[in-house]
């Protein structure tokens, strides 16, 4: 009796592990002969350039570091937990890139994660998100991407370790964590509504970097779905109704940072936000822009949390008189008025578009100073965040005593919340992230 139960169990077993390999294994698409670029209509290729940038493909396959790169000739440098890894050529390009490839390698390699060659692909390219793009926006895309310049480039090599098999590695960590198919509106929800999702959830993939992953990388969905995140060092915010600030982001204070690069009552996009607005969804029909607000909107429950922000605008307006009645007496903040006030002081009853009201700020609500501390390091040029508006870097003005001083007295000054801890041990691990100025002594 006994021996039949282990010869039942090996035997499920033996099923098991061969199912597995089948899962693991993908064979590989043959090559192709160079795309000719006159094979795709004007309209395909345009319609490509709208996907790609919703997408943000340039953004992630063009090196940034080191001088920087060519478009979409890869090597983008993604800090992980796991090591560093670096993104791929994606130029027409037939040795380097993907200029080779057909295009149901390349469907596959979105919709599946798995490369023209049959190997699974890191899941850093987030073939999750990309999984529930239609066919016809994968078609697109890839007419797009077939008419760019090719660039004959490789990249560094990638800082993961692995220790058994690559492909039984991954196929292990997708058997867990990944879910091929493509996006299904949902009856619940009007035509809006679902244009927002399937670009949040698919090509935008917002998730990405607005949703916390667990120990294997992976997004902590559906149980913190847009609960915020880490990207580049930067804290990516809340996007539904945990989002902490007092003043509800709205559907349309949403539209005017996605599309413009600031919002009049949220302050402007800075770190890895700002690309998104100003190089990508400034350049895509509006209307995709409006689903994408319509949906966060929704998804943060706004237009039912929206009642208090008369009292909370009323409320953050006052906060500024503060820096002017502590003046004489508070010495943080005499140091915030004299390396902050004059660019930030605001009045009743609105903040004045350039000037963001810190006290309803993001960078003061989060659990940790780090963009506070960052944006201060950095600055923001005049590309970014509001266009043509700056921010200079304080990086040699200020030590990190001095921004401790001015974070600890906004946190205290301009929300309800407790007071942040170790600030000047974290003014100085952000320090870190940020490049010296040049000309800069440290």
């Amino acid at each position: 009796m006994i021996k039949r139960i282990l010869t039942g169990v090996a035997g499920v077993g033996i099923v098991a592990g061969v199912g597995f390999l089948w899962y693991a294994w993908w064979p590989a698409i043959p090559k192709i002969a160079p795309v000719q670029p006159g094979q795709f209509s004007a309209e395909k290729i345009e319609r490509g350039r709208i996907v790609a940038a919703e997408s943000y493909c340039v953004e992630c396959h063009t090196r940034q570091d080191n001088g920087g790169g060519p478009m979409l000739a890869g090597d983008y440098k993604m800090e992980t937990p796991f090591g560093d890894i670096f993104s791929s050529n994606i130029t027409p390009d037939p040795e380097t890139g993907i200029g080779n490839w057909s295009e149901p390698a390349f469907r596959r390699a979105l919709q599946y994660g798995v490369s023209r060659d049959g190997s699974h692909l890191l899941p850093a390219f987030v073939y999750d998100h990309f999984t529930k793009m239609s066919d016809e926006d994968i078609s697109d895309l890839y007419a797009w991407i077939m008419t760019r310049p090719a660039v004959h480039m490789t990249r560094r090599p990638n800082g993961f370790p692995l220790s058994i098999s690559p492909r039984i590695t991954l196929a292990s960590w997708k058997l867990m964590f990944f879910t091929p198919g493509r996006y299904k509106p949902d009856p619940n929800h009007n035509a809006e509504w679902n244009r927002g999702a399937y670009l949040a959830e698919g090509a935008a993939h917002c998730g990405a970097c607005h949703t916390p992953r667990n120990l294997a990388g992976a997004e902590e969905v559906p149980s913190h779905e847009y609960d915020g995140g880490v990207v580049d060092g930067w804290i990516a915010p809340p996007l539904n109704q945990n989002n902490p600030t007092p003043v509800v982001w709205t559907e349309d204070e949403l539209y005017q940072y996605l599309r413009n690069g600031v919002a009049p009552l949220h302050g402007p996009a800075g770190g890895p936000m700002s690309p998104v607005a100003h190089d990508f969804l400034a350049t895509v029909p509006e209307s995709d822009v409006h689903a994408i607000a319509y949906y966060f909107a929704d998804k943060a429950h706004a237009a039912e949390r929206v009642s208090g922000d008369k009292a909370a605008l009323e409320h953050a307006m006052a906060d500024s008189k503060k820096d002017l009645v502590g003046f004489s007496t508070d010495p943080d903040a005499r140091l915030y008025q004299g390396a902050c006030g004059a660019c930030h002081y605001n009045a009743a009853p609105a903040p004045v578009l350039g000037r963001p009201e810190l006290a309803l700020n993001n960078a003061l609500w989060l659990k940790e100073p780090t963009n506070l501390y960052l944006v201060m390091l950095r600055g923001l040029t005049a590309k970014e965040g509001q266009s043509g508006v700056a921010m200079p870097s304080f990086y040699n003005a200020l030590n990190d005593k001095d921004m401790a001083r001015i974070a600890a007295y906004l946190r205290r000054t301009r929300t309800t919340l407790p007071p942040w801890t170790d600030l000047e041990k974290k003014a100085a691990d952000a320090r870190k992230l940020v490049e010296p100025p040049v000309n800069s002594s440290h």
